[in-house]
């Protein structure tokens, strides 16, 4: 039997056991999620399922999949994605990477494209973008989630309601491990250099597949500023923000982050309520 749109089941690749969140029907659509993020079937998922089949994977070492004893990298997350990609039964596939899947959709995307239709980068981190002395990405392992909240959301209220972190709310046991997990192995693939490949910016001209870079206009994880590099990066590019939102635009502007992105993918020309660079 066929699990319900947005359940949970595991699949077995690369010796990884992978937990898949799935739904909808239509052409493939992965999407990666980020760091401080309690992988699940958000409402963002459900529209965007509308038109796709969208597939949801816990990367490897978060939520319920496995950790191999060989990964250590954010090289073996781009290779074992592409590998998810070559075993699609209807390829090419649109990915859409958000934060620090935004990373990992980047490096997959500058080794190969032959399985990728369309790319879309949200609020990524990823690329070092200013002298080497000068922190470009925030440490959100050195603050507490309050301040975290206040940096990543333009609305903190609303992503006290709306995110789950670590010390803030009520979680459950499984919830908080799972978190803690997820920041565990987090560390293991970006502690050193902190959250982005040295030489990633130099090679992001190798992308050939249309791409959008998305971002929240309040994020101040990585800002705006820092997305402008991305897209200036990767040829032919387009650089859309989204007002009122910050690092996490799906959960906190749902309806225009939707809009945004099942605009490009439909016809290639992002559409959002600013000017697009």
């Amino acid at each position: 039997m066929a699990a319900a749109t947005g359940a949970a089941t595991t699949v077995e690749l690369d010796g990884v056991s992978l937990e898949l969140f799935t739904g909808g029907s239509g052409p493939p659509l992965l999407v990666l999620h980020d760091y401080e993020y309690l992988n699940a079937w958000q409402p963002f998922l459900a529209a965007l399922a509308a038109d796709y089949r969208v597939l949801v994977p816990s990367h490897p070492g978060f939520g319920r999949s496995s950790l191999p004893p060989t990964f250590d990298a954010i090289d073996d997350l781009a290779y074992f994605y592409l590998d998810l990609l070559r075993a699609q039964a209807d390829p090419p596939v649109r990915v859409l990477g958000l934060g620090f899947g935004g990373w990992i959709a980047a490096e997959m995307a500058t080794r190969c494209t032959h399985h990728i239709a369309r790319l879309v980068l949200v609020d990524a981190v990823g690329i070092k973008v200013s002298d080497p002395t000068t922190r470009d990405i925030v440490d959100h392992f050195v603050i507490g989630p309050e301040e975290y909240l206040r940096l990543s959301w333009h609305d903190p209220a609303l992503g006290t309601a709306r995110h789950k972190l670590a010390g803030l709310g009520e979680l459950t046991d499984e919830e908080l491990v799972t978190l803690l997990r997820n920041r565990q192995s987090t560390a293991l693939y970006g502690w050193k250099p902190f959250l982005h490949n040295p030489k990633l910016r130099s090679w992001l001209r190798r992308i050939d597949v249309p791409t959008l870079v998305l971002w929240g206009e309040s994020d101040r994880i990585v800002t705006p500023a820092y997305g402008r590099v991305w897209a200036d990066a990767i040829p032919g590019a387009r650089f859309v923000t989204l007002p009122a939102a910050g690092h996490y635009p799906y959960l906190e502007q749902p309806e225009a982050f939707v809009a945004a992105v099942a605009a490009f993918l439909a016809a290639g020309a992002p559409t959002a309520p600013s000017a697009a660079h």
